[in-house]
């Protein structure tokens, strides 16, 4: 009885560390910030407080959401960074044109350059892939150390 009791209790402090240690996993906050990346968020920062869209940017932040596929029309992987700022930012990254990150999780940093649009929840980030026809700047998303274009 006593050795039941044991293994129960060790079951429940096992537990409670796998829990705790995916908890400050998933709200870890972003890496330090170089000059460069406090740039990046000051400008996706303006972009948001004056409602710019069309603006072509780089950054990076932490995956707080993993979202369902949007396949209406071109097939879109969506998931939400936090940057180190606090923003958010929704990625609708196309994957028609480009892989999808299969191993993505939440608490994953992704590095990105794409075009960034305006909305009330922070903005969006699209066109992270080449365009097939030469007309608009190619961006990607990098996580894990490799490169999605």
């Amino acid at each position: 009885m006593r050795r039941i009791a044991l293994y129960l209790c060790l079951a429940v402090i096992l537990a409670g560390y796998t829990f705790y240690s995916q908890y400050r996993r998933s709200v870890a906050p972003p890496a330090p910030q170089s000059a460069q990346q406090q740039e990046a968020d000051a400008l996706l920062q303006k972009a948001f407080d004056e409602k710019l869209s069309n603006l072509q940017v780089e950054g990076r932040g932490v995956v707080t959401m993993l979202l369902p596929d949007d396949n209406k029309g071109s097939r879109h992987q969506r998931f939400v960074l936090r940057l180190a700022s606090g923003q958010t930012l929704l990625v609708a990254h196309n994957i028609d044109l480009a892989p999808r990150i299969d191993s993505l999780a939440i608490g994953d940093e992704v590095a990105f350059s794409g075009e960034y649009e305006w909305n009330s929840k922070g903005g969006v980030l699209h066109w992270t892939h080449r365009d097939p026809d030469g007309r608009h700047a190619a961006g990607w998303l990098r996580h894990r150390d490799r490169t999605y274009q």
